[in-house]
C-alpha cells in the first residue's frame, strides 16, 4: 500500500491513505511510528505520509507534522496543515493556535478556527478548559457563523468569566441572540454567580431575546432573579486599564504591623513607584515583566471566593503564585521543571509544612496558554480549583511568617513576582460574610468560663482538622475515609463544666470524649459520653448504656430529651472528680459516680482502663456521621 500510495494519481491518494491508516490501526502507536518514519525517510513525497503519522495519535507524530508545517513549503506544508486540522486529539489545539497566531491568510484562519471549534466541541475537557480556548479562538473567527458557534459553546461552559465575555456580543445584531442565550444559560444554571453584575446582564438578556421561546426564557430569568440576591456577588478588582486598587509590596504583614504610620507611608510610596515599572497593562491584561516585587490589593480581605485567569510565559524558570491574606501561596509553575518538583502541578499551598502542600492532581495547561483558578478561603482553610479540577481541598493555610500563629484574619491579596514573566486577567472577588464570633454571656464570663470555639477557627483544637471544618460559625464534621476521626482540645482538663450546642442529622453518631488521651479509643482510654440520634430506626436494638448522654458502657442516661433532628440541642457536662453529670436542654439526664458504677465491673463487661483518669483531653469522637457543634466554652473546677 505504501508503494501504491507513491505511484497513484492524486485522485486516489485519499482512499489509499485511509487504507494505510486502517492497516496501521492494528499496530501499537510506537510500531506505527517506526514503520511510517522508516518509509518517509526513503521517500521524496513525505507529505503523503502525514495522515499516517497522525493516525498514531502520538505526541512525537504531532511534533514531526508541526515541524513540517513550519519548515516545509508547497505540498509538504499543505499536507502538514491538513493533518493537523484533522487531528483527533485535543493536543492538536496547541499547534493550530500557533498557526492562527502567526497567520494572515483568511482562508487558513477560517479553516483553523473550524478545526479548533470542532475539536473543543467533541472533547471531554472541563468547562473551564473549553472556555479558555473558545475565548482564544474567537479573535481568529472569520465569519458570523463561526462566532455564533463559539458563543453557543461558551454558553455550555458554566464559567463566570465566559458569561462576562459573551455579554458585549449582545450589541452585535448578527450575534446578539446567541450571546444572550449563552449568558442566560451560564447565569441561570449557577446561583453562586448571582449579584449586581449578573442581574444587569440578565436584564439585558431579557430585552435582547427574540426567539420563539423568549417568553419562557424571560420567565426563567425572572424566577432566577426572584430566588437569588441581586446585590453583592463578584466584584472586579482589576479594571484592565491601570493599577487602580493595587499597590506595591511593603515587607510582610508582621513587619508592616510594627511600622509607624509615617514609616509605612514612606515605604509605600517607594514600593508603588517600583510596582509601576514591574507591572504593566497590555491588551487589558496585567503583566509582570519579570523585574520587581509583588503587587498587592489596597483592600484587605477576610473570607472570600476569587476567580482569576493566569498565564506563564516561556522562560528560564516560569514561576508565580497568589498570596492569600498576605501569606504565600497558591503555587503557579511550569510542570516541566522537574528539578524543583514542579511536576506535581499548580494550585497547591506550596509553603505548608504540617498540612498538605501539593495539589491533588496535575491540571495545568502548557506554558504559554491561559489557565483559570477558583480559590475559596473560609477561616484558615483554602480550596483551589484549577481549570475546574479540585486540586486543594479545604486545607489549612499555615502562617509562613510565624508558624506558631494561625493565618491572619484579614490581609491583602498579592500577585507574586518571581523573576518570570506572567500575566493575569479577569480578577474577581466575592467577599463572604463571616458570622460574629461567639461571645460569652456576662454571667458566664463572671463565673470564669472561657471560649474553646468562637465560630471562627480551631486554634484551641488538634486532631482531625480535615474532616472537622469551620463553616458558618459551626464546627461541622464531614466524615471521609477517616470515618470521621476525632477532634480534641489541645489542652488537658481534669474537673470542669463544659457547655456546647450540637445538631444531629438522621442516624447521626458521635461522642464527647473526656479525660481522654490523644491516641487509642477514647471510650476506653478515657470515657465517652454518647452523642446519638438514638430514636433512628437503625438504633432500635441499643443497649441501655448506648443512648445519648450515657457514659458509654458504664452509666445509662435518661431518654426522651433530644430535640428533633435538625434542631440545635444545648448540653452541659459537669465532671467533678468521680461524679459525672449531663444536662440536656435543661433536663438532667445523667448524674452518677463512675467509681461506684464500675466497682463490680462495668455494664458492658468491658475493660475501661482510662475510666478513672484524673485528667485528659476533651474531644468530639466521629463515627461516620455529619454533626454540627457551636458555642463551646469551659469552666475549670478546682
Amino acid at each position: 500500500m505504501f508503494t501504491l500510495l507513491e505511484q497513484s494519481d492524486a485522485a486516489n491518494v485519499p482512499a489509499l491513505q485511509q487504507a494505510v491508516n486502517a492497516a496501521l490501526s492494528y499496530l501499537p502507536a510506537n510500531e506505527q511510528m517506526k514503520l511510517v518514519s522508516d518509509r518517509m525517510n526513503k521517500s521524496v513525497n513525505k507529505h503523503l505520509y502525514y495522515t499516517a503519522l497522525a493516525n498514531s495519535g502520538s505526541q512525537k507524530a504531532m511534533e514531526m507534522i508541526t515541524k513540517a508545517y513550519n519548515t516545509e513549503t508547497g505540498a509538504n506544508k499543505n499536507a502538514a496543515f491538513d493533518a493537523l486540522t484533522n487531528w483527533k486529539s485535543f493536543n492538536s489545539i496547541y499547534p493550530m493556535l500557533d498557526i492562527a497566531r502567526n497567520s494572515k491568510n483568511k482562508n487558513e484562519l477560517s479553516k483553523v478556527t473550524d478545526a479548533i471549534v470542532a475539536t473543543i466541541n467533541k472533547s471531554n475537557e472541563t468547562g473551564a478548559i473549553k472556555y479558555l480556548y473558545l475565548r482564544e479562538v474567537m479573535q481568529f473567527a472569520q465569519t458570523e457563523k463561526q462566532k455564533n458557534d463559539i458563543l453557543r459553546l461558551l454558553g455550555n461552559t458554566g464559567q463566570y468569566q465566559a458569561m462576562l465575555f459573551v455579554a458585549p456580543y449582545m450589541d452585535n445584531v448578527a450575534l446578539s441572540e446567541n450571546a444572550a442565550l449563552a449568558a442566560m444559560n451560564i447565569a441561570t444554571n449557577n446561583p453562586a454567580f448571582a449579584g449586581v453584575v449578573t442581574t444587569g446582564i440578565l436584564q439585558k438578556v431579557s430585552k435582547t431575546l427574540k426567539n420563539p421561546d423568549a417568553g419562557y426564557q424571560r420567565e426563567s430569568i425572572k424566577k432566577y432573579l426572584d430566588e437569588n440576591p441581586q446585590d453583592g456577588g463578584f466584584v472586579s478588582i482589576f479594571n484592565g486599564k491601570n493599577l487602580d486598587g493595587w499597590k506595591g509590596l511593603v515587607e510582610n504583614p508582621i513587619k508592616r504591623a510594627k511600622m509607624t504610620p509615617k514609616e509605612l507611608a514612606a515605604a509605600q510610596v517607594k514600593a508603588d513607584a517600583a510596582a509601576k515599572t514591574g507591572w504593566v497593562i497590555e491588551n487589558g491584561e496585567l503583566l509582570f515583566t519579570g523585574k520587581g516585587d509583588n503587587l498587592c490589593t489596597n483592600k484587605q480581605y477576610g473570607d472570600f471566593e476569587m476567580l482569576v485567569d493566569w498565564k506563564l510565559y516561556p522562560g528560564p524558570e516560569p514561576d508565580a503564585g497568589i498570596y492569600l491574606r498576605g501569606t504565600p501561596q497558591v503555587q503557579i509553575w511550569d510542570t516541566a521543571r522537574v528539578n524543583v518538583g514542579a511536576q506535581v502541578g499548580s494550585g497547591g499551598l506550596y509553603n505548608n509544612q504540617q498540612n498538605p502542600s501539593k495539589p491533588l492532581k496535575v491540571a495545568d495547561q502548557k506554558v504559554g496558554e491561559w489557565n483559570t483558578f477558583r480559590i475559596k478561603m473560609i477561616g484558615e482553610r483554602v480550596s483551589v480549583w484549577l481549570n475546574d479540577e479540585l486540586v486543594t481541598d479545604n486545607v489549612v493555610l499555615e502562617n509562613y511568617w510565624n508558624r506558631s500563629q494561625p493565618i491572619f484574619p484579614t490581609e491583602q491579596i498579592e500577585l507574586q513576582a518571581h523573576g518570570s514573566k506572567v500575566a493575569y486577567r479577569d480578577i474577581f472577588i466575592k467577599e463572604i460574610e463571616r458570622p460574629e464570633p461567639f461571645q460569652l454571656p456576662a454571667d458566664e464570663k463572671k463565673e470564669g468560663f472561657r471560649v474553646l470555639f468562637d465560630g471562627t477557627n480551631l486554634n484551641e483544637w488538634t486532631g482531625n482538622k480535615k474532616d472537622y471544618v469551620v463553616e458558618s460559625g459551626n464546627i461541622v464534621l464531614y466524615p471521609s475515609q477517616n470515618f470521621g476521626g476525632n477532634l480534641y482540645t489541645k489542652e488537658q482538663f481534669d474537673n470542669f463544666i463544659f457547655r456546647f450546642e450540637f445538631m444531629l442529622t438522621p442516624g447521626a453518631n458521635n461522642g464527647l470524649g473526656i479525660r481522654a488521651p490523644l491516641e487509642g479509643d477514647a471510650a476506653y482510654g478515657g470515657m465517652e459520653l454518647q452523642i446519638l440520634d438514638n430514636d433512628a430506626p437503625v438504633y432500635k436494638n441499643l443497649q441501655i448504656y448506648q443512648y445519648h448522654g450515657s457514659v458509654y458502657g458504664v452509666i445509662p442516661a435518661k431518654r426522651g430529651y433530644l430535640k428533633p433532628v435538625g434542631e440545635w440541642n444545648y448540653q452541659e457536662v459537669i465532671a467533678d472528680g468521680d461524679r459525672i453529670k449531663v444536662i440536656l436542654n435543661g433536663t438532667t439526664i445523667l448524674d452518677g459516680n463512675i467509681r461506684e458504677a464500675s466497682k463490680n465491673g462495668t455494664i458492658d463487661k468491658r475493660d475501661h482502663p482510662g475510666l478513672l483518669n484524673k485528667t485528659g483531653h476533651i474531644g468530639f469522637l466521629g463515627h461516620g456521621s455529619l454533626v454540627k457543634f457551636r458555642n463551646i466554652r469551659i469552666k475549670p473546677l478546682k
